[in-house]
Parts: structure tokens; sequence; C-alpha cells
């Protein structure tokens, strides 16, 4: 798993990244916690998704936002971190212009940027955000949700209470053509603590069952006619 240096709009991004077997490998950027309350690329839930992903085929990349570990600048109210995403993304799909598709993931603060991001790069076409912080960030920007996805909370949450989530989905729920999977860790708290396992499973049954080819009609043969 190589360590890589990406150049960002205030300097440079230190990140993880497992490239794909396949030519046509799709993409996963996986965005971290918040960067003032310990958030980093290495938080738990971070490593869980970046290793479904790779255990998936996937080309995906993990990276510290600007001001966290080796990466150069200083916190920027998630204006700055959306612009650190974006860069990141641009550097994912530079190494992988073959790739048959493109998610991004994240986890609290990182799932309000990937939010974010999905809105702004129509090229992404899933997502999957872990405790969407829905009581602490607008999500109103999301008119409409142009992506499926998962949102993925635990039900022992006391940073962000399930309610809010909940509305959120329920809202995501109304649009045409938007299927939004909505999935309850029993017993998770804010940071899945004991319960990474389960929480890896249910990204990884989710995005198989997106993976998956769609199912064609039977073929219908007519009888032959008897003459």
């Amino acid at each position: 798993m190589p360590n890589i240096i990406i150049n960002g709009p205030v300097g440079r991004l230190e990140g993880r990244y497992q490239h794909g077997k396949e030519p046509t490998s799709p993409v996963a950027l996986v965005l971290h916690p918040h960067p003032q309350y310990g958030g980093t690329m290495n938080n738990k839930v971070v490593y869980t998704l970046f290793h479904t992903y790779a255990r998936l085929g996937f080309s995906v990349l993990r990276f510290n936002f600007r001001g966290v570990g080796r990466s150069q600048g200083t916190f920027n109210r998630g204006e700055g971190e959306l612009s650190d995403a974006a860069s990141a993304l641009d550097w994912l799909q530079t190494y992988n212009p073959n790739s048959r598709g493109c998610w991004i993931a994240g986890f609290s603060f990182g799932a309000w940027i990937a939010m974010q991001l999905l809105m702004r790069r129509p090229e992404i076409s899933g997502f999957v955000a872990v405790a969407p912080p829905a009581n602490l960030f607008d999500f109103t920007f999301l008119a409409p949700c142009p992506a499926s996805g998962l949102i993925a909370h635990g039900d022992s949450d006391d940073v962000v209470p399930q309610e809010a989530v909940q509305k959120l989905v329920d809202k995501l729920k109304h649009q045409r053509d938007i299927h939004v999977a909505f999935k309850v860790c029993e017993g998770a708290n804010h940071f899945f603590a004991d319960r990474m396992e389960e929480l890896g499973e249910m990204v990884e049954e989710y995005m198989q069952l997106r993976l998956a080819p769609p199912k064609t009609a039977p073929t219908i043969k007519k009888a032959a006619s008897n003459r």
C-alpha cells in the first residue's frame, strides 16, 4: 500500500493508495472525520472502508485533509477540505483513466464533505456515508441528490442522534430514481467501537449488490407451429 503525495490547493496532501488489479477497476475515495477532533485517514472507520473497497477490486485512496499529518495548510471550515477532496479525486482519476465507476465514501465530517463533492462531480455513481452529522451540518444542498447510496449509522450514537439521520434519509428517499439504503448497526456508537467488522460486512454486502450485473429477462422462444 504505497504512500503518496498529492498536489493540493494549498500544498501537499498525504495519502495512502491501493491500485486495483484490472485496467478498468472502479475507483473510490474515502474521507476522514473532523480534523479538529482528531480525525485522520488512519481512523478505524476510514481504514475499514478503505480495505472493504480494496477487497472488492477498487483502486482506492484515502488521504489527510489540509493541516493533518504531513498534509500542508490549516483547517478551513469545510470549504478548503472540499477543495482537497476534489484534488484527491482528480489524482485518482488521472491514474485510473479507464475506470468503470467512481464512488465516494466518508465518515462523520468526511461524509458531509463527500456528499458535497457528490453534488459537484457528475461522474460519481454512488456513495457510502457513515454516521453523517445531520444534526451538526447543513445537508439541504442535497436537492436533489444525484446518485443512490448507503447511509450507515449506529443505534447507540450519542454524537449524531438516529432521528436526525432518519430525517435526512426520508428526505432523500422521496426523490425520483434515487434509492438510499439505510442500515442501522445495533449497539454501535458514533465510532463503531467493537462493531467494525459488522460495519465492513454491511458496506461490502451493499456494494456487492450495486456492482452485480443487472439481471436480464429470460428469452421466451416461440413454439414452432404445426404444419
